[in-house]
């Protein structure tokens, strides 16, 4: 297989500006000519193995991080926005690349305008709702832009994990992370009580109590106690962290501090560095895990998700969450695998399949149009409400990397992997997905001619040219 070459040049950029160097300082530490590095930043030139071993010399540089997964993950958000019929004649997918690594905040820009785009013209579909309202803003819906922020962070937020990590190692042995989390939250004058009430937490902060849910798991409660506690004593970390990201709007700097909470108490329930080395001795076994950490299984994928930390990197994952709908309600890809921005994944996706078979892990093969190969594993962890007649929210989960880490991964021990017929089709979203004999497909493929038979029907009424 041909070795895919490493177009960087804005990482590059990134990179010389943020060491305050000029492009001929620059070269000269890297050991290239002046033109040779100004070819390499507008991407006229991959980055070569020489700049690659002085960037880590030189500069300690984690050189994982000269990978395309940005600009893939853009250009798949790309290509989704212009599959809108709005679009009558989209660009072609290297005119895409090229904006995507060369001018990868124009190509923000984009986003941010057709998601602009969008939520104008949902709130049009619904004008009896939108009238009268004082927030009918065309601007990017709160929640898709939180969901980017941490889209585009590779859902690792640094200065939180070590945060997070320091006081999960903080316990004494023996000691479990509820009993610490317990125990700081009373030295803040906060205790806890479990109640009945419908809240699954609740901090009466006139009386210094922290009311959880006794219908929650334990791992739930565990959870939501230290979401809390980072609340109270984690604030001007997460403030900092807000003021980078410059949201658009207070709402969406309010659901993100919600999110930093969320993330600060899984990566303390399972501290970097002991859960890193734990998933590698258990092979990702993710029972294992969560017996060990506390933690439930939807609550370990997600952190096994999130094990990007420059110089001590776990396994690419990708991780999802979607309901009986099929819609995602969770995502994060840290690999070339990207969800759809819009709608529900692919039907032909094991995830779906998980609601038939509750309480059990499905395995797959699969591949996407790239030809990229992965392993999905995939399980239902359904909700109940804990009373009768309380409702039960169901949803689905996968987790899955590339098939070249299956050696990492316990569910991989007895499948064959040198198989080509083992792996199933799967795609991202119909517009963009080019099969062209998919029995699945709901709407043509974006860039295709269609061919109407009037005189015969397949699976499709329709064929694509």
């Amino acid at each position: 297989m041909a070795t895919r070459k490493l177009y960087a040049g804005a990482k590059l950029r990134e990179t010389r500006t943020r060491l305050g160097l000029t492009q001929k300082d620059f070269a000269a530490r890297l050991g290239v000519s002046l033109p040779y590095l100004n070819q390499m930043e507008n991407n006229n030139r991959p980055v070569s193995t020489t700049v690659v071993l002085a960037l880590a010399q030189e500069f300690g540089f984690d050189v994982t991080e000269l990978g395309s997964g940005d600009a893939e993950r853009m250009v798949s958000d790309m290509r989704e926005a212009l599959a809108d019929p709005v679009f009558s004649d989209p660009p072609p997918l290297a005119d895409l690349r090229l904006a995507a690594a060369n001018a990868p905040a124009l190509a923000r820009a984009f986003l941010e305008l057709h998601g602009a785009y969008k939520q104008t013209h949902e709130r049009l579909a619904s004008l009896d709702e939108a009238l009268g309202r004082d927030d009918a803003q065309t601007q990017q819906s709160p929640w898709t832009e939180v969901r980017d922020f941490f889209h585009y962070c590779d859902n690792y937020i640094d200065a939180v994990d070590r945060a997070a990590e320091r006081f999960g190692d903080s316990g004494a042995p023996g000691e479990t992370m509820r009993d610490v989390t317990r125990a700081r939250l009373s030295e803040i004058g906060i205790s806890v009580a479990l109640t009945d009430a419908g809240k699954l937490r609740h901090l009466d902060r006139r009386g210094g109590v922290l009311y959880l849910s006794s219908r929650a798991a334990p791992e739930t409660q565990t959870f939501q106690m230290l979401m809390q506690l980072a609340l109270l004593t984690r604030d001007s970390l997460f403030e900092a962290t807000l003021d980078l990201a410059r949201f658009q709007s207070g709402a969406a700097r309010d659901i993100a501090k919600i999110g930093l909470a969320n993330y600060y108490a899984g990566a303390a329930m399972m501290p970097y560095a002991a859960f890193l080395a734990a998933a590698q001795e258990c092979r990702h076994d993710l029972e294992i895990l969560a017996n060990r950490f506390g933690a439930s299984i939807e609550q370990v994928a997600h952190r096994l998700s999130t094990l990007q930390r420059p110089g001590a990197k776990g396994v690419p994952f990708f991780f999802v969450r979607v309901d009986q709908a099929g819609t995602i309600t969770k995502r994060h890809s840290a690999t070339l695998l990207q969800f759809a921005r819009y709608g529900g994944a692919c039907p032909l996706w094991n995830v779906h399949r998980a609601f038939e078979t509750p309480g059990r892990f499905l395995r797959q093969l699969a591949q996407t149009p790239d030809g990229v190969r992965y392993i999905s594993l995939a399980r239902d962890v359904s909700k109940p409400g804990g009373s009768f007649g309380a409702p039960v929210r169901r949803f689905a989960i996968a987790l899955g990397c590339e098939v070249k880490h299956a050696g990492s991964l316990v569910y991989a021990d007895d499948l064959d992997l040198s198989n080509p017929a083992a792996y199933e089709p799967i795609g991202i979203s119909c517009r963009i997905c080019e099969r062209t004999d998919c029995h699945q497909r709901s709407v043509p493929p974006l860039e295709r001619r269609l061919r109407v038979d009037p005189d015969a029907r397949g699976v499709l009424p329709y064929e694509v040219g």
